[in-house]
């Protein structure tokens, strides 16, 4: 794989005068039970499979584990192959029995993502409205995107990661509250892919609005068409962005190093937000 290039606009907010930088973790922690979209449950399990104990043969014991867990839960991303539209992924690329395999896909897999360093851009939007999370059914559509990031004073550039908050993060704990959160239209996805984001990410279980059809693609998840398969840019889901909105954060350096499982259609992933500490 090609080495990646990493601007300087997406390090300006970091590599200056040398300030301490501050580290925001953007995962949402695992465990059994959390929100997960209906289609990849059960989620994630972890079980200990060696344990520390007596009666063995020295001082020394060792324990550890096994973690199995599905592609698109807790805090990942979308790999291109996750998602078909007329049964042709991203670039016209058609599914068929040499693209997809049963040990995953020869095209657009998880493992083709480049590392991922940019300027990210943060839009609050329950901020923005003037509550703490967005009320059930309300819909961040292409107007509100912008009025939100005009009202912040940034504008979305090429090469950009676009955050979107909703306020659900903090419920990710309880999860019939975190699987109503709101989502992003399908004219929202479409201005996002029309600014030229590399990625798109939010503190939802799915970015889009989890139910109903929408005209623009006829399908549900339209912003997963629009996004990932005609416009090749990958969507991160169960965002935890309570303490980059809590200090008002809306430019940083994003990074995001997704895991290189061949043929995956997505993977956990541990992004952070990079932003100088003020003097």
């Amino acid at each position: 794989m090609a080495r990646t290039v990493v601007s300087a606009e997406a390090l300006e907010t970091v590599s200056s005068g040398g300030q301490k930088l501050l580290c925001y973790d953007l995962e949402q922690p695992r465990r059994f039970g959390d929100p997960t979209f209906p289609a990849h449950q059960p989620g994630t399990v972890f079980t200990l499979h060696r344990r520390h104990e007596p009666g063995l043969p020295e001082r020394r014991t060792s324990a550890s584990g096994m973690i199995v867990t599905a592609e698109h839960s807790g805090t990942h991303i979308d790999a291109l192959c996750h998602q078909a539209y007329d049964l042709k992924l991203y670039g016209g690329v058609a599914v068929n029995a040499t693209v997809q395999t049963s040990t995953g896909f020869t095209r657009l897999g998880v493992e083709t993502i480049a590392p991922l360093v940019a300027r990210g851009v943060l839009l609050d939007v329950p901020r923005h409205e003037g509550v703490e999370r967005l009320p059930v059914g309300f819909r961040i559509s292409r107007a509100k995107l912008e009025e939100v990031a005009a009202k912040a004073g940034v504008r979305l550039q090429k090469g950009d990661v676009l955050l979107v908050r909703t306020g659900y993060g903090a419920c990710w704990r309880d999860a019939a509250t975190y699987l109503a959160a709101p989502g992003v239209t399908a004219d929202g996805s479409q201005w996002a892919a029309e600014c030229g984001v590399a990625a798109v990410g939010a503190d939802n279980v799915a970015w889009d609005i989890p139910s109903g059809v929408a005209a623009e693609t006829e399908t549900t998840l339209p912003g997963h068409v629009i996004l990932l398969v005609r416009a090749g840019i990958h969507i991160i889901e169960n965002l935890l962005l309570e303490e980059l909105a809590a200090d008002r954060r809306t430019e940083f350096t994003f990074v995001c190093l997704p895991l290189k499982v061949i043929g995956g259609t997505g993977c956990p992933v541990r992004p952070i937000a990079l932003v100088r500490e003020a003097a």
